[in-house]
């Protein structure tokens, strides 16, 4: 296998073997913790502009299976992993990891200490890096100037093209996903629970969702910082006006807190991985969680009619708002996502009957 060098913005350089597709890359370097479930990570398009890093020492043991994948193609610029399974052993497999990022165009890096790396940035913050194939010459020029690095147009990349009609037999409810990156399994959810389900795109303006006349407005997660998205906040702001029930996820559920008026922030890590744990308020009751996210809501910013309704049980930022004055809410984690495996489900249930409570003309 051909050496590579990871290279973080600290100056840190980790030496590694390369697989998948070859070159060099920079992005923001992040790690997830799932122990399993590495092909949803991949194609999980929240992850656009990342070089992403798993904690879990072997990947790719049960090879490629497209029907798991969350998105039509990855999103992520580099995956860095321990060790990955050349041999993998599995019914539904289709293929092994390294021809798939090879097709993909997915730049891979092996045999690096991840356990280190993990700790760098659980000690000091998310931060840039590159994968490079010649040791830069002057080490200290190049990461510092890897911080000039910055994941931009992040939803533009990730979202739908553009607007489809899945239409459901039973079309009991009509609901819109607005799509900055959404995962498959949401739209998964919304049929199960016999929903024609019409995709718009990120950049969809408020009067054409409208003009579908929904009885319910899903707002899906994506990549990147929500505050880049105004003008999403701005259309956003138009249909809460409608009355419509609405349902945010991951970024669905950023950008409704800010067009609610409340504030959000960068954490210093974020949370990514299918064992965070997260405490409804209401009922002290704490389930299991998938998330990806390096944003949260900030608490204290949120507007009066709006509360806190979960919280992440290692360091209380904001997993859920719950508003009283408009028929909503939204979680910062991912229900679709079967952690615990189905611990959370239950909130497509409360959207159906929020829809059903709260009819809207439009």
């Amino acid at each position: 296998m051909q050496k590579a060098y990871l290279i973080l913005e600290n100056g840190r350089v980790f030496s590694g073997s390369r697989f998948g597709a070859f070159g060099d890359v920079t992005g923001e370097l992040v790690f997830t913790t799932a122990m399993t479930g590495y092909l949803e990570t991949i194609s999980d398009p929240s992850f656009s502009g990342q070089i992403v890093m798993q904690t879990f020492p072997l990947i790719g043991n049960y090879g490629v299976i497209p029907s798991d994948f969350e998105s039509r193609t990855p999103l992520l610029f580099a995956y860095v992993v321990r060790e990955w399974c050349e041999a993998p052993s599995n019914f539904r497999s289709q293929g092994n990891l390294d021809a798939f990022l090879k097709e993909k165009g997915i730049i891979g890096l092996s045999g690096v200490d991840t356990r280190c790396i993990t700790r760098i940035i659980r000690e000091q913050c998310v931060m840039n890096a590159a994968i490079i194939s010649e040791y830069p010459a002057d080490l200290a020029a190049f990461a510092a100037g890897l911080k000039q690095y910055k994941v931009v147009g992040a939803v533009e990349a990730a979202t739908c093209k553009d607007i489809t009609v899945d239409e459901s037999p039973e079309d009991t409810r009509r609901v819109v996903l607005w799509d900055f990156g959404a995962k498959q399994n949401i739209q998964r959810e919304l049929k199960k629970r016999g929903c024609t389900v019409i995709r718009v795109p990120a950049h969809t303006p408020a009067e054409t969702i409208l003009s579908y006349k929904p009885n319910g407005l899903m707002l899906s997660n994506g990549p990147g910082d929500p505050k880049e998205n105004l003008a999403i906040v701005e259309e956003l702001k138009k249909v809460m006006a409608t009355g419509m029930p609405m349902f945010g996820i991951c970024l669905g559920h950023q950008l409704l807190a800010l067009s609610a008026g409340a504030d959000t922030a960068k954490l210093k890590y974020g949370h990514r991985g299918a064992n965070q744990p997260v405490k409804e308020v209401r009922r002290g009751r704490v389930f299991m969680s998938s998330q990806n996210h390096g944003y949260a809501v900030v608490n204290d910013s949120l507007p009066q009619g709006a509360a806190v309704s979960f919280v992440n049980a290692n360091d209380n930022t904001c997993e859920g708002v719950d508003y009283a004055h408009i028929p909503a809410f939204s979680v910062q984690f991912h229900p679709e996502a079967a952690a615990g495996p189905r611990d959370t489900s239950y909130l497509f249930d409360r959207f159906m009957q929020l829809i059903d409570d709260n009819p809207v003309e439009v």
